[in-house]
């Protein structure tokens, strides 16, 4: 399938995320990611403190029973269930979509060491209803997952795989059938669901050879006029408000609020809680009396950073709460956790 661009391509010969040598980059001023050398600075600090590698894990997260009542939601209902860190079931109706499936024990190449999962998750793979889209962000091992992918290839054989440029071969050779690769700004019509990738801060590569070969996005999605935006691995950047302008009104946003600390280091491609409430103010200024609610994501399941386990989602919540914004259009999933909300779907 060809996809469309959303509006007409400006007269500039390469995109400002594209570069020369055929790789992407963060457009905006001070989005370049921080490289080799803030990660050796990263640990030279841990070592001068005596710690030389992630905070303890902490408590795991309650499993929760997901609430599906069926392969799909009801005709004019949208379901989000939490499967962990970025990965979530979307149901629109009757049909289902999943976003970054990570199913794996660790978020790693190799399966001895890597960053662990802290519990289940909260939909078992087999336990999948049919899966109709996978929307795919970037190819870091805590987003793309090898065997997760292999799998869902073999069990869901007719889903339609959406990525950003670079990832279709990627896909292909681990069994993908169908996939429609996209740039920032490109749409493509699916199972009566609007798809569009969308801006985002962050950086890509598997490995130290092909960093930046591939691009990295968020998704929008619109179903019967119901709209969902799922951010991605994302830090703060200006086309927040661009895509809520155009894509908006938002009814559900997914927002990264983990993974935020050094803040000097992670701040280019990670959004901490109260960057992440900036965002949603954002999105949602267009339109702000609509009743917008906002998912955190990227917290709980896997230690990347140096935040302890619990932050995230506590400091959210306060961050929220300062701003005066109804505290039940805040969602914080636990693993398994299923939400609902009303409105238009086929």
């Amino acid at each position: 399938m060809a996809p469309r661009a959303l509006a007409p391509v400006s007269g500039e010969a390469r995109p400002a995320h594209h570069r020369e040598d055929g790789r992407f980059r963060n457009p905006w001023p001070g989005s370049t990611p921080r490289g080799v050398m803030g990660a050796l600075r990263w640990m030279a600090e841990r070592a001068t403190r005596g710690r030389f590698g992630l905070p303890a894990p902490g408590p795991a997260l309650p499993t929760m029973v997901p609430e599906l009542d069926g392969p799909s939601a009801s005709h004019g209902e949208t379901r989000v269930t939490a499967i962990g860190h970025s990965t979530f079931l979307l149901q629109f109706g009757a049909l289902n979509i999943l976003t970054d499936p990570v199913f794996g024990e660790r978020a790693s190449p190799l399966s001895w060491a890597g960053p662990r999962r802290r519990q289940p998750p909260g939909i078992a793979l087999d336990e999948l209803p049919p899966i109709d889209a996978v929307l795919l962000s970037h190819d870091h091992y805590d987003h793309f997952d090898d065997p997760s992918v292999r799998a869902l290839a073999a069990q869901h054989p007719g889903a339609l795989w959406a990525a950003p440029l670079g990832l279709a071969a990627r896909l292909r050779a681990r069994g993908v059938r169908h996939v429609a690769e996209l740039d920032w700004w490109e749409g493509f019509s699916h199972g009566g669901a609007e798809l569009t990738c969308v801006p985002a801060a962050h950086f890509s590569g598997r490995t130290p050879f092909d960093r930046d070969a591939t691009l990295w996005c968020g998704w929008a999605v619109s179903v019967g006029g119901t709209q969902v935006y799922f951010a991605g691995d994302t830090g703060h950047h200006p086309a927040f408000a661009e895509v809520g302008a155009r894509l908006g009104p938002c009814d559900v946003i997914l927002l990264p609020v983990g993974a935020y600390d050094p803040p000097w280091m992670m701040r280019p491609i990670h959004m901490d809680p109260e960057g992440a409430l900036d965002a949603f103010a954002a999105l949602t200024a267009t339109a702000p009396g609509h009743d917008t609610v906002m998912v955190g994501m990227h917290w709980g399941t896997f230690r990347l950073t140096d935040e302890p386990a619990d932050e995230p989602p506590a400091r959210t919540r306060e961050a929220w709460a300062r701003r005066g914004w109804p505290a039940e259009r805040l969602w914080l999933l636990n693993p398994g956790e299923t939400r609902r909300r009303s409105g238009s779907a086929p």
